[in-house]
């Protein structure tokens, strides 16, 4: 049975989604401000967390970045805000998905059931090699350790799955829209300049490290988006 943490400082909503949830078969623990939420997490590593971003002594924001850099649980972000750039800043900080309040406690369950498949996918065995590598650039799928030029690049889930798709898939040119479907999934809702957002963030990372002219690129297809080029591309 998988565990869910309902982390969010409406008792009332908490009380609900915990019903709805256990209706469908999870354990659920539930948790009022940020600082618990953390608390909670690392007492006992959840399968799967819901997470409001207005909470107290730490915001929702803060929780997703802490978790995120030692952990890749599947995250929903609940929040009252509708704004784009607030959805996008939920994304980039490693969120996998968000549900604007109020909402239908239904349509939760559902995406969180959706998140967790498309996650146990991801966690499956891999049938390809698990090295990939091109000139500088070298990524271990099976230790999701990434090095240019023998130095550590740290990437948060979306960007090393960016990556490893790009390496999996060189000299292919794919739309923001073929990159939504394969990275964040069919039913993400969000706007496809994410994609744009999370390009730029993994270049900066990768030709940081590059003390010269790097020996691949991500590179923009004008008009229609991005491919993976690089030497001995494999």
């Amino acid at each position: 049975m998988a565990t869910i943490l309902v982390a969010d400082d409406d008792i009332n909503i908490c009380k609900i989604t915990k019903l709805y949830l256990e209706k469908n078969g999870y354990e659920v623990v539930t948790a009022n401000d940020g600082e618990q939420a953390l608390r909670q997490f690392e007492e006992i590593q959840p399968d799967f967390i819901v997470l409001d971003i207005m909470m107290p002594k730490r915001d929702g924001w803060a929780v997703c970045q802490s978790i995120r850099a030692r952990s890749d649980v599947p995250i929903l972000m609940l929040t009252a805000r509708g704004q784009v750039d607030e959805r996008v800043e939920g994304l980039k900080m490693g969120a996998d998905d968000y549900v604007v309040k109020p909402f239908d406690p239904n349509e939760l369950v559902a995406r969180v059931a959706t998140i967790m498949r498309r996650s146990s996918k991801r966690a499956a065995p891999e049938a390809a090699p698990h090295i990939y590598e091109s000139g500088s650039l070298r990524l271990d799928s099976l230790s999701h350790e990434v090095t240019v030029e023998g130095h550590p690049v740290q990437l948060p889930k979306k960007e090393y799955e960016l990556l490893l798709f790009f390496m999996r898939n060189p000299n292919q040119v794919f739309t923001r829209e073929d990159l939504i479907t394969k990275i964040w999934g069919w039913d993400f809702e969000g706007e496809d300049r994410v994609v744009d957002l999370y390009i730029k963030r993994l270049r900066q990372k990768l030709t940081a490290l590059t003390e010269r002219s790097s020996d691949w690129s991500i590179r923009t297809v004008w008009g229609v988006g991005y491919k993976f080029e690089g030497p001995g591309a494999c």
